[in-house]
């Protein structure tokens, strides 16, 4: 079957003006600089990103479904949509791979609304409140996930 690490790391509505965003909620880095430390976690652990990023919610859909035979594993930060796109839901579900729902902030500590995730029953795990190092926890629990 080969080796199987390729992670698809998908961005949701705002995670691209992180630059912009408060900083005590999502850190310091730019986008571009999140996707680079991802990608060079990635690289430490053998593992392949493939990145993904969009504002537009069928977008994100459309390209969820598009990842059959494309990626072993996922990752995603929706962003806001976490809390209320069933559709992501159901698309994430379709993929039938594994899948770590990560937010750069603690949202559990936040606003009420943004303490429930449409998304979470279909994921093997979330990481919340970590920052950047949640996406490398992420890549480990994957890679443990595809047996690597």
């Amino acid at each position: 079957m080969g080796n199987r690490n390729r992670i698809a790391v998908l961005h949701g509505v705002n995670l691209d003006q992180l630059a912009v965003r408060p900083s005590e909620h999502y850190g310091q880095l730019s986008f571009d600089e999140l996707e680079r430390q991802i990608g060079e976690y990635a690289s430490e652990l053998g593992l392949q990103c493939r990145f993904f990023q969009t504002n537009h919610e069928g977008e994100f859909v459309e390209h969820l479904h598009s990842l059959a035979g494309m990626a072993d594993a996922i990752i995603l930060n929706p962003g806001a949509w976490t809390h209320y796109a069933w559709s992501l839901h159901d698309a994430l579900e379709l993929t039938g791979l594994p899948a770590v729902e990560v937010h750069l902030s603690d949202v559990s500590k936040r606003e009420e609304w943004r303490q429930l995730s449409v998304i979470s029953d279909v994921c093997i795990a979330t990481v919340s409140g970590k920052g950047v190092q949640g996406y490398r926890e992420a890549l480990s629990l994957l890679r443990a996930q595809l047996g690597q």
